[in-house]
């Protein structure tokens, strides 16, 4: 079925949304593409703003009807609207009726888990691609991961993932933390394989795959460790992508395990950050939420283009293979993380499937995915050419 758009930008009036835009204006002049929201006004201004001049969509996450008609115009939605639980629900819903190809950037892994649930067979049937967390949750652990085992090319017993950045908070993203403690699903956070397809876990992924809050030295690195407060996110979708590669017959290892930390130069660092983390989330996940939360960013606000040019993430993962080998790879990219890396992350994403999906391992059938699952080598080149650094193996002995 031929669609009059390449990818539409459904959220593309908010703070990540403006960005995107800027991204695609700016690297992909020849993509045929628009902008889409509930703001008239300041849609119209945002294409003003830029060279292509994007056609303007008007469509509230609540009115199936316009989600519906906008949907039927695109081969892929690329959603920066959160928190998603609240109103990405309907979109996706309109993506999986009518044919449309879905990514967002959401770190919300209980409502993934519960899109699964509803939609992942369907989805596969129907050959559509619902990718969930294709921002900075969870991008670099979910393709540093992948890049490691595609590397290597051998089983792995674990891998542990090591993070560190420098950007800002919008309030966007705090609104989603604030929200999520009221999200009702059945399912638990806590769960270390939420999002994995079945239940058949070994004991020993079971035993080595709990949340840790702990400091440690790792010497591998030589660097301390700490809590990484995106940690219970990101675990779960590569932990996903290790399932769903396993039901292909291309399983990281039979007792692959996964986990992450955050990662500093000193103890004391690494001490502030346990600390402050167990602060967080004292307010986040109690009613002490209702009282701090004037006190964060609002929805539409963010870092300033400064912090966002000047921004910077570096993921380290040290690797372990089953013959005892043990390995360290790093993954680098520039631009504000949470802001100006994430919108190139999801741009790439929704790119791997309108203008290279007859490069995807034809194993992929479509399903609730995520990026590594869904989109592996040719997404792992787009970010490769965007400027985003992966290096690797170097032996550690």
């Amino acid at each position: 079925m031929s669609r009059k758009f390449d990818l539409i930008i459904f959220g593309a009036s908010g703070f990540t949304g403006q960005i995107a835009v800027k991204y695609l204006d700016k690297n992909y002049p020849a993509l045929n593409w628009a902008i889409a929201g509930r703001n008239s006004k300041k849609l119209e201004e945002i294409s003003a703003n830029t060279e292509k001049k994007p056609e303007v969509f008007v469509a509230d996450s609540h009115d199936n009807i316009s989600l519906a008609e906008l949907v039927k115009k695109t081969d892929v939605i690329a959603s920066l609207a959160g928190p998603f639980n609240k109103y990405s629900n309907n979109l996706v819903q309109e993506c999986i009726n009518h044919g449309t190809h879905y990514v967002d950037i959401t770190g919300e892994n209980l409502w993934v888990r519960d899109l699964i649930d509803r939609y992942h067979s369907k989805a596969e049937e129907k050959g559509i691609f619902i990718i969930p967390s294709c921002g900075y949750d969870s991008i670099p652990s979910d393709m540093g991961a992948y890049f490691c085992k595609k590397t290597l090319n051998q089983p792995i017993v674990s891998i542990d993932g090591y993070h560190t950045g420098n950007g800002g908070i919008s309030g966007g993203t705090t609104e989603t933390g604030f929200t999520m403690n009221d999200y009702k699903t059945k399912h638990k956070i806590g769960n270390p394989f939420l999002l994995n397809p079945g239940d058949n876990h070994t004991q020993m992924q079971k035993n080595n795959s709990k949340d840790s809050f702990s400091i440690r030295n790792v010497k591998e690195i030589n660097k301390w460790s700490a809590p990484f407060v995106m940690a219970i996110a990101n675990t779960r979708v590569v932990r996903r992508s290790a399932g769903l590669l396993e039901k292909r017959q291309q399983s990281y290892g039979s007792n692959f395990v996964y986990n992450e930390y955050m990662m500093t130069k000193k103890f004391s660092s690494a001490l502030l950050i346990t600390v402050g983390l167990a602060i967080l989330s004292t307010i986040m996940f109690t009613p002490l939420r209702k009282i701090f939360r004037p006190l964060f960013p609002t929805p539409g606000t963010g870092p300033s283009e400064e912090v966002q040019n000047n921004g910077w993430f570096e993921s380290i993962f040290v690797v372990e293979t089953e013959n005892k080998e043990k390995y360290k790879f790093r993954v680098f990219g520039e631009g504000d993380p949470g802001y100006k890396s994430t919108a190139r992350f999801i741009c790439e994403s929704a790119l791997s499937i309108c203008l290279d999906k007859d490069k995807i391992d034809k194993s992929v059938n479509g399903g609730v995915l995520t990026t590594a699952s869904g989109l592996g080598d040719v997404l792992l080149e787009r970010l490769k050419k965007s400027g985003v650094l992966f290096e690797g193996p170097e032996k550690i002995s």
